[in-house]
C-alpha cells in the first residue's frame, strides 16, 4: 500500500518501517485489538502522506522492459490506471486504494479513515467517475 502512494519500494519499505515502529510503541493505546488492521492501516496512510508532504516532488514512472505486444498493451493500460490513481485527490485516492487494491469493505474504510459511511460511498463514487473520464480522455488523446 505504501508503494501505492510513493512509487519507490525503497520510500515505501522506509515508510513500513517508520509504521511499524510507531505501531509498537503505540501498541498499549489500542482498545480494541479487532480494529488493529485499521489502526494499522491508517497509521500507514499518514505516514506515505507525511512522506509526500515532506519531499514534495513528482513520482517518476520506472521503466518498462520489453516486452510483447499483447503483454505490453495490458501493462500500458495498468499504467495509465496507476498514473491516473496517482492524479486523484489525496481523498479520493485513499478509497480507491483501499476499496480495490486492499479489498476493505465501505464499513471497513470509514473505520480507517474515521469519517461517515456515506462519506466513503461518497468518494467512492466521485473518484470512479473522475477515473473514466481521465482514462477516456487518455483513449481520445492517442487515438488522434
Amino acid at each position: 500500500m505504501a508503494y501505492l502512494y510513493v512509487k519507490n519500494e525503497a520510500d515505501a519499505l522506509d515508510i513500513v518501517q517508520e509504521t511499524i515502529y510507531k505501531a509498537y510503541v503505540s501498541m498499549k493505546t489500542i482498545e480494541k485489538t479487532e480494529y488493529f488492521s485499521t489502526w494499522l492501516t491508517r497509521i500507514l496512510i499518514n505516514e506515505a502522506l507525511d512522506f509526500i508532504r515532506k519531499h514534495k516532488r513528482m513520482i517518476p514512472t520506472e521503466k518498462m522492459e520489453e516486452q510483447s505486444t499483447t503483454e505490453y498493451n495490458e501493462l500500458e493500460g495498468s499504467i495509465d490506471l496507476i498514473e491516473a490513481i496517482n492524479r486523484l485527490e489525496v481523498q479520493y485516492k485513499t478509497v480507491v486504494i483501499l476499496r480495490y487494491y486492499k479489498d476493505f469493505t465501505i464499513k471497513q474504510i470509514a473505520e480507517t479513515l474515521i469519517c461517515p459511511e456515506g462519506t466513503v460511498k461518497t468518494r467512492l463514487h466521485r473518484a470512479v467517475k473522475k477515473l473514466k473520464v481521465d482514462l477516456k480522455e487518455g483513449e481520445t488523446i492517442n487515438e488522434k
